[in-house]
């Protein structure tokens, strides 16, 4: 029964849609190759007037589509009103009217001296004339003194005119005063004002692996303050001949700041140094009189009665014997004395203080000075190119220029021959004991020991203590 209904709706169906073909015959006809069937049966598509109005509706579609969405989005964000605003007028103070221009900044220019300058060709050099350097002089009246010894480095300032004439001068007094000379006026003026100056601590410590100067720049010091450090123990250590590899040194020292800038270097405060296990010690300390020195722990000045080597020099080449041939006699007799080779014209200073008891032309030493230091012990130079200006009987003090290194006499080449003198008797210069100076009197040996030695000392040890364990904790090198 079911069955039947349902073909009877089928047969319906079929019947209503030829009606509706035989009806509406002219519209199918038409729109019959409208077809997209691909099949071999059917025309392929051609544009007839049709499709292009169902392309041109789509297109106008798309177009109104792109304009109506975004005025209908801005038709729908609310309205922004606009923040109200009022302005309100303020009494501001009246500005002062300027009775005068504000003041000009000098343009100085800086002129750092250079080996071998002058004052008067810094000026020449600057389009000045002589009467310009005349005006400076003249005019620095007590400050004068400073230009008359100038050294390398040291800067002076020239204010110039717009047609290069001389406006102002300006230059160090001393290391905290600053003289400023103005010639722009009817009369000179000079002017003296102060400079800021302040010490600044530093710390130190260096390991000896080929010379001093390489461990001091390693260790953070400039060539001066190396300097320094080897002038305090030159009495004890020959750094020629005495330095050995694992040598070391701790130093505390100040450097000195001007107006903020470094200036130069200060003084060694304490320092420690090591040479081949034997330990040597400084520390700085204002005596009764009111100037400072530099003591050893024990309260002993660290500069000794004497100098161990009066000449900076290259190397020895005859040390004290009983018996050498002599490179000029072919002989063999005692050389009584220490050969230090250096450049001919090397100053040579005096070991210790005293005085000049010969000064002339020895046979065999060629120029020739002694120095009588006191009633047991004498000094002796030989072979001088030249002398200096001391005379006989003239007082003479530890490290003053007697003399310059030659050949004179019977040498084969420019040396010092240096001898050590007890009682008339030759001592080997190298090995004599030589004086002790005596110690700090009691009142102040105790000052210096409570208010120097022990807190620097405990310095000294800590900084020590500290780099050996840093070097300890050092990485290995594995470079290889």
């Amino acid at each position: 029964m079911a069955e039947e209904t349902q073909g009877a709706r089928s047969a319906r169906k079929q019947a209503i849609c030829r009606k509706a073909q035989r009806r509406h015959s002219h519209f199918y006809e038409s729109c019959a190759h409208w077809s997209f069937n691909r099949s071999g049966d059917v025309e392929p598509i051609h544009w007839h007037r049709e499709r292009w109005v169902l392309a041109g509706t789509a297109l106008l579609i798309t177009l109104l589509s792109g304009f109506i969405m975004p005025a209908w989005a801005s038709a729908m964000r609310p309205v922004v009103v606009p923040e109200a605003h009022s302005i309100l007028p303020l009494a501001l103070p009246k500005v002062a009217a300027i009775s005068a221009p504000l003041p000009t900044v000098d343009d100085w220019q800086v002129v750092r001296v250079q080996p071998g300058q002058t004052l008067s060709d810094i000026f020449t050099g600057r389009g000045l004339s002589m009467t310009d350097l005349q005006k400076v002089m003249d005019a620095s009246g007590n400050a004068r003194t400073a230009l008359h010894n100038i050294r390398p480095g040291e800067e002076f300032d020239f204010l110039l005119g717009s047609s290069g004439n001389l406006k102002g001068f300006r230059f160090d007094q001393d290391d905290s005063n600053r003289a400023t000379i103005r010639l722009d006026k009817a009369n000179a003026t000079v002017a003296v004002q102060k400079r800021d100056l302040d010490l600044r601590e530093q710390v130190a410590h260096g390991v000896i692996n080929s010379s001093l100067y390489a461990a001091g720049d390693q260790a953070g010091m400039n060539a001066a303050m190396v300097g320094k450090l080897a002038d305090l123990f030159k009495y004890d250590v020959d750094f020629v001949q005495d330095l050995r590899v694992g040598d070391s040194f701790t130093v505390i020292y100040d450097d000195l700041y001007r107006d903020g800038v470094r200036f130069g270097e200060g003084n060694i405060i304490a320092a420690e140094f090591i040479n081949q296990g034997k330990r040597y010690t400084a520390y700085r300390f204002k005596k009764a009189d009111g100037n400072y020195g530099w003591f050893s722990e024990d309260g002993r000045p660290i500069q000794k009665s004497f100098l161990r080597i009066p000449v900076d020099f290259t190397r020895i080449s005859s040390t004290f014997s009983a018996g050498r041939l002599h490179p000029i006699l072919g002989l063999m007799r005692a050389h009584k004395g220490v050969d230090y080779a250096a450049p001919t014209g090397t100053p040579i200073h005096a070991a210790g203080d005293g005085t000049i008891k010969f000064r002339g032309w020895m046979n065999g030493y060629g120029n020739f000075v002694i120095i009588q230091h006191n009633n047991t012990i004498s000094t002796a130079y030989g072979h001088m190119s030249r002398f200096a200006n001391e005379r006989i009987g003239q007082h003479v003090t530890q490290g003053q220029v007697i003399g310059f290194v030659g050949m004179t006499g019977l040498a084969t080449g420019p040396h010092l021959h240096y001898e050590f003198r007890v009682n008339g008797t030759q001592r080997n210069p190298q090995t004599v004991t030589l004086p002790q100076p005596e110690p700090l009197p009691s009142v102040q040996l105790a000052r210096f020991k409570s208010q120097v030695v022990k807190p620097q000392m405990a310095r000294l040890t800590e900084l020590d203590d500290r780099m050996k364990l840093a070097r300890v904790n050092a990485p290995a090198n594995n470079d290889n």
